[in-house]
């Protein structure tokens, strides 16, 4: 072959390579068409129309995982099954009889069943009004602002009432992260977030959007305190953070908070008879206080919603769940280790923190009956040593108060491991300390203290809502090191 024919033929199969390689391309991304989202459209259908992909992904919320990874049932693990925590923790049952959660405590399901698992619970649940759809509903910050403090004391059916039909099962929706004209993260509870940023000294406007990628989540995955008038009806809502900074919410902080409002003592604990105010599901609190993935520079949504192909956009992962549900995907982002490796890591991680739980659960739940039995030597004429009692109820609060910090918390320690330790240690401490108080006050007052406490225990599990699932305790008590059959 000459020297020319040669270069032609070379010539014919670089076209052909060409074309071959423009063939394998994968199809350019197609611009989303525009749509106009008019203000205020709650609707997500209507979003989903300019964007198909994040909305499909949103209704997975409400379908149950194929398969079941985790060890500890948490927030996002998705699935159609309630798992009952007080048989979980059976601790929990006594320390809550008195109030909705001792009645019924279920694991939390997908963001689609915040409205419908409200709806379904025991009725005794629902007393506080109307501020239970706060963080639930996307029409809440709407209803707020039309009935005032009405809006906090009207009973929870009525104002369910007031959204329309067809969405009042409706969790939370585009509406509640996005603005409609950009996409962009935007806080829609002003009247609880952004004044709870400002107590702190913290302007919400100068966030960064990897804070935004947290702070939106912050407007539910948090505590709150509901204020009560004397009747005991909801009169407001707020986020017990003003005597913190920004990225040091501490449980020392929020108790402080608990005992300057007297107002927020929202119950009385059967066994004890005291008032007290109640901690729910601090994730935010939790994982801004100095946890490791939080000084890292990590939000909320690189863990929980990472970013997928779908069709041909790379866009959230709007199913919003469990790393450990979706074969640690998220965590592959940063960690070089297998699947299973992390996924073993989580377990320990909460293993160990279940462990420290039940001791510190088991040791509050043991103060509260000798409460009970103080009060009744006291109601009998027994004369009870003031100063030795006073120490021994604070005492029991800032145990109680941290036990129910991490019970409430859903990741089981994961979100700060070394703080989880922290609290449930010092919950531990407090606890004690509190025992050894009330032995001496019972034992001057001439009252014989057993060694070993009877909780009574089955008799608050027995006292549980109607609808309370058949309890078993060598099928639902997590347990990992055998702690739990020494005290139950």
């Amino acid at each position: 072959m000459s020297y020319s024919a040669k270069h032609i033929v070379a010539g014919f199969l670089c076209v052909a390579l060409a074309f071959v390689l423009i063939g394998c391309e994968s199809p350019k991304p197609q611009a989303v068409k525009t749509v106009n989202i008019p203000d205020g459209e709650i609707d997500p259908a209507v979003w989903g129309k300019a964007y198909p992909e994040e909305f499909e992904l949103w209704k997975k919320t409400m379908e149950p995982v194929a398969t079941r990874r985790s060890k500890y049932k948490t927030g996002m693990d998705g699935g159609a099954v309630s798992v009952d925590k007080l048989s979980e923790f059976p601790f929990m049952a006594l320390l809550y009889n008195g109030w909705g959660f001792g009645v019924e405590y279920n694991e939390p399901r997908g963001h689609a069943y915040m409205i419908r698992d409200q709806i379904d619970i025991d009725a005794t649940r629902i007393g506080a009004g109307g501020v239970c759809l706060s963080c639930k509903s996307p029409y809440a910050p709407g209803l707020q602002k039309e009935m005032g403090v009405d809006y906090y004391k009207t009973p929870f059916k009525e104002v369910l009432g007031k959204i329309p039909e067809k969405n009042r099962e409706l969790g939370v929706a585009c509406i509640d992260c996005h603005d409609n004209k950009d996409m962009s993260l935007r806080i829609s509870r002003g009247f609880t977030l952004i004044e709870a940023y400002k107590s702190m000294g913290v302007d919400p406007a100068k966030l960064t959007r990897q804070e935004m990628r947290a702070a939106v989540c912050a407007q539910c995955h948090v505590t709150y305190n509901i204020p009560k008038d004397k009747e005991n009806k909801s009169v407001g809502l707020y986020f017990p953070w003003q005597n913190s900074k920004f990225g040091g919410i501490t449980i020392e902080d929020i108790i402080k908070q608990i005992r300057k409002d007297e107002t927020v003592r929202e119950w009385k604990q059967t066994v004890t008879g005291y008032r007290m105010a109640y901690i729910r599901h601090p994730e935010y609190e939790f994982w801004t206080n100095n946890s490791v993935h939080f000084k890292a520079g990590a939000s909320c949504a690189d863990c929980h919603m990472p970013y997928t192909i779908a069709g041909v956009h790379k866009v959230s992962d709007h199913r919003v769940m469990s790393p450990v549900q979706a074969d640690m995907k998220a965590c592959k982002q940063c960690h070089a280790e297998s699947p299973e490796w992390l996924r073993e890591r989580v377990f320990s991680i909460q293993d160990r923190t279940v462990s420290i739980m039940i001791r510190a659960g088991y040791q509050t739940a043991t103060v509260a009956k000798l409460l009970e039995t103080t009060h009744k030597a006291q109601a009998e004429g027994k004369t009870i040593d003031q100063p030795l009692y006073d120490k021994a109820k604070e005492f029991y609060e800032e145990a109680f108060y941290r036990v129910l910090f991490i019970g409430a918390e859903n990741s089981m320690g994961f979100h700060n491991p070394p703080e989880g330790l922290r609290i449930l240690g010092d919950s531990v401490a407090f606890g004690s300390r509190a025992e050894a108080y009330l032995r001496q006050a019972l034992t001057k007052a001439g009252v014989d203290v057993p060694i070993k406490v009877d909780l009574e225990i089955m008799k608050y599990v027995d006292q549980r809502g109607s609808k309370k699932l058949p309890f078993d305790p060598k099928l639902e008590i997590k347990d990992p090191y055998g702690l739990q059959e020494r005290f139950f």
